[in-house]
């Protein structure tokens, strides 16, 4: 490890089986304070026939029952709360795109953590005390971008509140303020990126150290097209809001190997997103979080929808997440293949013309779903070079997926841009009954 002794908490210095003890007596404490405070969890567990006394290893966390989106929307605004209203903080929210938001209420020692764990994000990400730091998630109900502004403060930067939008101004604002380090979706970085390029700016001549980049699923190809054109570390932060927000997991900038969680306060499992089952170590599924010191809105084993796997630590002592792959609720299954926006994007990061924004469009066709990739075009690419990508997109997934879609390179620009979670997939199907 690269990283000074004295630059780690207490947390980050325990060996194994201190860690272990500590999230035990944790899990024990939170288990009892949802089933006391919670109508919901003392139903569920009423319900699974379990107690929180019955949990007296960490593999006992198994028998209890899981909390869904669906449950936290169910009890819509304030039903999964364990303490009096008077006492929350702070309140933030899903944008409920697809249903009713979920809410979710913060007390000032839920907030208190909530930088610490940022602000510790931060610092495996390579910040320093002192530095500057442009946040450029969105800020109001949205986490990240208060998320990311409290921890930045909690670890000593000077904070650019930037928000997102006004793309423009943020490139004016990165060349004057001189940050060295920059929190954002990792597509808006791109957008960021297509803006200094087109003002005739090098990105690679900026202030800017470490990109610090969540809220989507991004892949290593990103990564790579964004350090190489902005000579910076790009690393990745993991968070839900129904968890905490931005903070709950932290690559570090001396591996990137994958995600350390922070299990001292939200203990990860991954399981069979089919039978619920708990799945082995290094086996990819569903990553599921508990939280372990939350007040105002204990977790019990939330289902994130999110794929990936587990993994020993190296960096720390906590065990790594891997980088997101998708999500099991964002699979498209197109005649019978199951197919990831990720997977499309490694495809046309690596075509020649084409620029890193794409979308998918998905439509019927007769009886048939049809699926078509659009992608913008870079600027220099002639009327020959599209018509290249757009058959090399199309081999590409027919090969590396095993499916036939059709292609089409759009005009730089013309694809709706998103200032926090880019919308890959827009779905015009008929709905048969």
């Amino acid at each position: 490890m690269t990283q000074a002794a004295d630059l780690l908490d207490p947390a980050e210095r325990l060996d194994l089986d201190g860690l272990r003890a500590l999230q035990l007596e944790r899990l024990r404490n939170s288990l009892r304070h949802a089933y006391e405070n919670v109508p919901f969890y003392r139903k569920s567990f009423d319900q699974a026939g379990v107690h929180p006394d019955d949990c007296r290893s960490l593999s006992d966390l198994s028998r209890f029952p899981f909390t869904t989106k669906a449950d936290l929307r169910a009890h819509y605004p304030y039903g999964m709360f364990a303490v009096p209203r008077e006492r929350i903080r702070r309140l933030h929210a899903s944008s409920g795109t697809t249903g009713r938001p979920t809410v979710v209420g913060y007390t000032e020692n839920d907030l208190s953590m909530w930088a610490d764990m940022v602000a510790r994000s931060l610092r495996a990400a390579g910040a320093r005390p002192g530095d500057i730091a442009h946040i450029a998630y969105g800020y109001g109900l949205f986490t990240g971008g208060l998320g990311a502004h409290y921890g930045a403060e909690r670890l000593g930067c000077t904070v650019i509140p930037a928000s997102g939008g006004m793309t423009s101004r943020q490139v004016t604002l990165i060349q004057d303020l001189k940050p060295s380090v920059i929190m954002v979706t990792p597509s808006y970085m791109l957008t960021l990126l297509d803006e200094f390029e087109r003002q005739g700016v090098d990105p690679r001549s900026t202030s800017l150290r470490v990109g610090v980049f969540g809220a989507e699923p991004w892949t290593q190809d990103m990564r790579r097209e964004i350090e190489e054109r902005f000579a910076i570390d790009a690393v990745d932060i993991y968070g839900l809001s129904e968890v905490i927000g931005p903070g709950v997991a932290q690559e570090c900038v001396e591996t990137k190997d994958g995600l350390h969680v922070w299990e001292d306060h939200f203990f990860p499992e991954v399981v069979d997103p089919i039978t619920g089952e708990v799945l082995p170590e290094g086996e990819r599924g569903e990553l599921v979080f508990t939280s372990l010191t939350k007040e105002a809105m204990p977790i019990v084993r939330y289902r994130t929808r999110d794929l990936t796997r587990l993994l020993p630590g190296t960096a720390r002592v906590f065990r790594r997440m891997e980088k997101v792959t998708g999500r099991s609720d964002d699979m498209v299954i197109l005649r019978g293949v199951n197919l990831f926006p990720t997977q499309i994007e490694e495809i046309v990061l690596r075509t020649p013309g084409v620029a890193p924004h794409f979308q998918l469009r998905l439509t019927t066709s007769g009886r048939m779903d049809a699926l078509t990739v659009r992608a913008e075009a870079r600027p220099d690419a002639d009327a020959a070079t599209r018509e290249a990508a757009a058959r090399s997109i199309v081999q590409a997934v027919k090969d590396g997926i095993g499916v036939s879609v059709e292609a089409e390179i759009v005009d730089p620009e013309s694809l709706e841009r998103s200032v926090g979670k880019i919308r890959r997939i827009v779905d015009l199907r008929e709905r048969r009954g």
